[in-house]
């Protein structure tokens, strides 16, 4: 049995037919596979979170922010103007973010503005010279910026900090992952809030379900979703409940 990260969730058919040709069971985890390519075999399994719940508290956390602080409608006009930085172009998490952010802004109630978005390939340094490139196109428009990672929201809160805008004056970032750092940037109010991946949660339930396989155990006690998928949940973070989920990651550690 393996444990597979796919670099292209597009192409599993080589490592998958090789594994059913010689009776190895996988359990790809990060990179979701395409539905019909996880049927192909019955011993092909996905550990991870769902990637819309990730996008939908993420566009809730934006929404109660921008509803709750007039400061961030800089002209008024109760309109939300955004930009993007997104993932690597072509991966599922990078587009169904994206979508489900804006999509739940919209649900609750904010009507936006897309003034542009940049592919930053979840880097740190990327984000940092896409955003500042925007601040200057943008020129002060920008009232909120969704980051489909926590790396490129602080890419963002660098460019922020590089550029001439007081912090008072500074769009609304918002991140998903809930990294260290990105948590540090929202217990300093750099960021408005993250959403926090249960990676430790992932990984036990990686060890539970790689363990059952291997032992020909059961798997009545593993939350199987169609006898394929386990699902992690995400958890929004804010200044309000960092601290429950710094006492979360202390008890993993």
């Amino acid at each position: 049995m393996v444990c597979v990260n796919l670099v292209d969730r597009t192409e599993p058919t080589t490592i998958t037919d090789f594994a059913e040709n010689n009776n190895v069971p996988i359990i790809f985890f990060n990179r979701e596979l395409v539905a019909e390519d996880l049927e192909r075999w019955k011993d092909l399994y996905y550990v991870g979170a769902d990637a819309s719940e990730s996008g939908t508290l993420e566009g809730e956390l934006a929404a109660d922010a921008f509803k709750e602080n007039a400061a961030m409608d800089k002209n008024s006009d109760g309109i939300c103007q955004y930009v993007v930085l997104e993932g690597e172009a072509g991966h599922q998490d990078s587009i169904v973010r994206t979508e489900y952010s804006v999509n739940t802004m919209v649900e609750k109630g904010v009507e936006t503005e897309k003034l542009g978005y940049a592919i930053a390939n979840w880097n740190r340094a990327q984000a940092q010279t896409k955003t500042a490139a925007m601040l200057t196109q943008f020129n002060g428009k920008i009232e909120l910026i969704i980051a489909n990672n926590d790396d490129m929201a602080l890419g963002a809160i660098d460019a922020l900090k590089a550029s001439q805008i007081p912090k008072e004056e500074w769009p609304g970032v918002v991140g998903i992952d809930g990294t260290d750092a990105g948590l540090d940037a929202v217990r300093n109010e750099e960021m408005l809030g993250t959403v926090y991946n249960d990676k430790e949660g992932q990984a036990q339930e990686m060890l539970n379900l790689a363990f059952a396989i291997a032992t020909n155990g059961t798997k009545e006690n593993i939350p199987l979703i169609d006898g394929k998928y386990v699902r992690t949940p995400y958890h929004k973070v804010t200044q309000d409940n960092i601290e429950d989920c710094e006492n979360k990651q202390g008890a993993v550690d």
